[in-house]
């Protein structure tokens, strides 16, 4: 079994929500919304997504922290399941010039707007869908907000294609340990299907094969 790091937190800690604000905007037209993953879902209005996935620069801290966690080398194959933009692949290509990075996403908006610099190694392709890659043929794997979008049975099939392909693996997922949290992730999430606490995703974890290191966000 893999490790429970502490990787994302700290940027998911740095944004301010109302949940109470999004539960009473139409969320369920929101949420029909947002689950096209289109312009709106990105760049629409906020209560539609992201309001504006732009660039910042943020992702730097992430990317750093990946290569040493897994002692990534100057020419390490890297692979982003749900890449949304390519946001932290372009940061590893900056901190690793050498690397070979590639992503998919299941947004072809996303895609067809990602980062320049990085956009010919993007493809539009489902996490649950068997991967066209050899086993472990990657140093790096992860997924990052992405599977707990899934149904079980996609993310099962996720998983174990994650598992097969990387040589070392990272998925972070939503999760809740108490009531409260468990209120505030169903008021903000529009695109969630999996809703469960640490013990759980651990168990399923387990149960389908994944053996990599994981991460989970709360909503407090």
């Amino acid at each position: 079994m893999g490790r429970l790091l502490d990787v994302i937190t700290l940027l998911h800690k740095k944004t301010q929500r109302d949940y109470i604000g999004r539960m009473t905007d139409s969320k369920v037209e929101c949420m029909k919304t947002a689950k096209k993953y289109d312009l709106e879902y990105w760049d629409g209005d906020r209560r539609y997504g992201y309001g504006g996935f732009k660039y910042d620069g943020r992702w730097e801290i992430v990317a750093k922290r990946l290569i040493e966690i897994y002692n990534l080398p100057e020419a390490a194959k890297i692979l982003d399941v749900g890449c949304g933009k390519g946001f932290l692949l372009y940061e590893f290509t900056k901190l690793l010039p050498e690397a070979q990075v590639t992503g998919f996403d299941v947004s072809e908006y996303a895609i067809k707007n990602a980062k320049e610099e990085i956009r010919d190694r993007l493809f539009t392709y489902k996490a649950q869908d068997p991967y066209p890659y050899g086993d472990k043929e990657f140093d790096l794997v992860y997924s990052i907000n992405t599977i707990h979008n899934l149904h079980l049975y996609e993310v099962k099939a996720a998983l174990q294609e994650i598992e097969r392909v990387g040589k070392n693996k990272f998925v972070e997922v939503e999760g809740y340990r108490n009531e409260e949290e468990l209120f505030n992730l169903q008021c903000w999430v529009l695109t969630g299907e999996c809703f469960l606490k640490p013990q759980e995703w651990i168990w399923m974890f387990n149960e389908f094969g994944y053996c990599g290191d994981y991460e989970f966000i709360y909503f407090e």
